[in-house]
């Protein structure tokens, strides 16, 4: 910082050509000597910022049409837009259906439908609005997204109402739908990176058999039952008016209702309009109980403030390692090569875990210091800390809502969930406002509940089940003496 200001300094001030210094206009040394760089310099012109519209309104904007489909907008400066359909479907809805449905139905997406011949019709057409889509599918959201030119609005939405309930499902491309599955577990099985299976695996043990604890990965011995019939008895029970919405960010509210009403209100989808009879509306069930919602904002608190990740902080070592699996686990075990703290969040339930991960010589002892970090999580709670991880919340949520497609995923999946959104200075509001009363009761009622444990790798060491739940309920965190390491 120092170097900067001298260089700033020396940049504005400079020598003349007999050694004097040269004083330029609206400079702050000489001319005016007294003004602090937190005020205007005497003479500037007050700048003009751009808006859109010349006054554009922070809200986010809902409407509801006759069907039941939701039209949500945020409006933002800039020429393009990105706009999609999320619908409230996944894996936690297949209890009745195969398993992996909705995973297939990811690489089908943006597939031929009744007006395209191809995908590649659809990339031609969504290319003359410099157009890019994509689909992603979750445990409890499907959502078909594009972004492109403003002035392409109304070819998206169309484009949108067609991939969404006109696809032709044709023998090819769920052939070649079946191949990409094939390759994605296949890839999965072998990356080095534990993350995508240890978090199918904690979700399974943590919700067994039902919503959120069933399989998101399409079970290889279910690719050859994937027929037209089975994905559009399933698309006809969830892809309904009712449970979807249609979100854009840097459109006009009004313009996207008019598409909407346009190509979504009262279309006929390709499986038929009969009424959905079997919809699956299961609450989820924590084997050991269930995170109330209005502790949401508490947890991602708590989350923040544990932190943790690699060995080796990215900015080298000693930079950044504030939080608690930095300060207490990465700092003082250097033969453990990561911990990382995780909030998993969904409509009516969610799930706070750490992954580590270290040599199998030393999983006892890994397994007893994560399980002294949940026990110290329902204890005091330093001040500087707190205000420390609310800071990094609040700072991490105003930057990653600078790209447009994090802002469009953000209505559509909060008015999804709610038929609302609450906005970023309402979310930094609700972050200030948690103390460390909060942090502590949270924390302590997680405590109470049976806990979910998930291993990968070599597992000789790894302590039995009833031991990593009696050392969670205990004061100190520790494993019973036959698994203690050192005593």
């Amino acid at each position: 910082m120092a170097a900067v200001v001298l260089a700033a300094t020396r940049l504005l001030r400079g020598s003349g050509p007999w050694g004097r210094p040269r004083l330029r206009r609206f400079s702050s040394g000489g001319a005016h000597p007294g003004v602090p760089l937190s005020s205007p310099l005497p003479g500037v012109p007050t700048p003009v910022f751009a808006t859109v519209g010349g006054q554009e309104e922070f809200e986010t904007k809902v409407t509801t049409l006759d069907n039941g489909l939701r039209v949500a907008s945020q409006n933002k400066f800039g020429q393009f837009c990105t706009v999609g359909i999320l619908i409230n479907s996944g894996s936690r809805y297949e209890a009745k259906h195969l398993s992996g449905i909705s995973h297939f139905l990811e690489k089908l997406a943006f597939s031929s439908t009744a007006r395209f011949g191809s995908k590649d019709e659809i990339l031609l057409a969504l290319e003359r609005h410099g157009g890019i889509c994509d689909c992603q599918t979750s445990r409890d959201t499907t959502m078909y997204a594009v972004s492109a030119d403003s002035k392409g609005l109304d070819t998206v939405v169309g484009l949108l109402a067609d991939v969404v309930l006109q696809p032709r499902l044709t023998g090819e491309e769920l052939e070649r739908a079946r191949r990409a599955v094939q390759f994605e577990l296949e890839d999965l099985s072998m990356r080095p990176d534990p993350e995508p299976l240890l978090t199918e695996m904690i979700h399974e043990a943590a919700y067994r058999e039902n919503t959120v604890g069933l399989h998101r990965f399409c079970p290889p011995e279910n690719l050859a039952k994937m027929s037209r019939e089975v994905l559009h008895a399933y698309l006809r029970t969830y892809y309904t008016p009712d449970r979807m919405v249609l979100a854009g960010v840097g459109v006009d509210h009004e313009q996207l209702a008019d598409c909407a009403r346009r190509y979504l209100l009262g279309a006929q989808p390709a499986w038929g309009a009969a009424e959905a009879v079997d919809v699956d509306r299961s609450v989820a069930q924590y084997t050991g109980g269930i995170v109330q919602e209005e502790d949401f904002i508490p947890l991602a608190v708590l989350n923040t403030m544990m932190g943790g990740g690699g060995s080796f902080s990215a900015g080298g070592p000693g930079k950044g390692m504030f939080s608690r699996l930095y300060l207490n686990v990465l700092n003082r075990h250097h033969w453990m090569y990561n911990a990382t703290s995780y909030h998993h969040s969904y409509e009516d339930t969610g799930l706070l875990c750490i992954h580590a991960s270290a040599d199998p010589r030393q999983v006892r002892e890994m397994v007893e210091i994560l399980t002294k970090e949940f026990v110290l999580m329902g204890g005091s709670v330093d001040v500087v800390e707190l205000e420390r991880a609310k800071t990094q919340l609040m700072s991490m949520l105003m930057m990653n809502l600078e790209s447009r497609p994090v802002i469009f995923e953000d209505v559509g999946r909060q008015v999804l969930a709610t038929h609302s959104r609450k906005l970023p200075h309402e979310l930094c509001a609700l972050i200030r406002g948690v103390k460390p009363e909060d942090i502590q009761r949270v924390a302590s009622q997680m405590l109470r509940g049976k806990p979910a444990v998930a291993a990968l790798g070599d597992l000789a060491r790894l302590p039995p089940y009833e031991d990593i739940q009696a050392a969670l309920s205990s004061r100190d965190g520790r494993l019973p003496r036959t698994y203690r390491l050192f005593r």
